[in-house]
């Protein structure tokens, strides 16, 4: 049996609810603008995925570094752990889309040429879609060609939310 420790935080987000999920270390598994943690688990990876969830009201670093980001210092969240696992094509271009600044979405196929296979724009788009860690892997800042939003998990209304709140509206 693994335990993680699981936090929502229902104020100071104005996205709505977010739920964090750390295991031991303090390492985030899963994020999301949920305030039912248990929709998040299916997507932890099966080798990490916590078969018991310990609510606490406050995670330290991960909840500061949510509340600032959410508060305007969007870089707040670039240095919280995150861990995920796949593919050696997904899990690189998760850590691409961690390198993709606030503010500079870039569409689909931009990210696919970023993470090295610009022919594989579907491929990026699974990246995004199979992104456990929203915000904290910032899957929202990637849209589509003709500039509009694309899909989004936590909704499009959230995702429309984070880009103004990363260009500065």
């Amino acid at each position: 049996m693994t335990t993680a420790h699981v936090s929502t935080m229902d104020t100071g987000t104005p996205a709505g609810p977010f739920t964090a999920i750390v295991d031991p270390d303090g390492v985030v598994l899963a994020a999301g603008w949920t305030d039912e943690p248990e929709t998040l688990l299916p997507q932890v990876h099966t080798t990490l995925r916590p078969t018991e969830l310990v609510e606490r009201t406050d995670l330290g670093d991960v909840t500061e570094a949510v509340l600032a980001y959410h508060r305007g210092d969007l870089d707040a969240v670039a240095s919280v752990e995150v861990r995920q696992r796949s593919g050696e094509f997904l899990e690189h271009a998760w850590r691409v889309l961690r390198k993709v600044p606030a503010g500079a979405p870039v569409s689909y196929t931009e990210f696919a040429a970023l993470a090295g296979r610009p022919a594989a724009t579907r491929a990026a788009a699974s990246a995004c879609a199979r992104n456990a860690v929203a915000l904290l892997v910032p899957c929202h800042r990637v849209i589509r060609t003709d500039g509009t939003l694309g899909g989004f998990r936590w909704g499009l209304e959230v995702k429309r939310w984070l880009l103004d709140h990363e260009a500065g509206s």
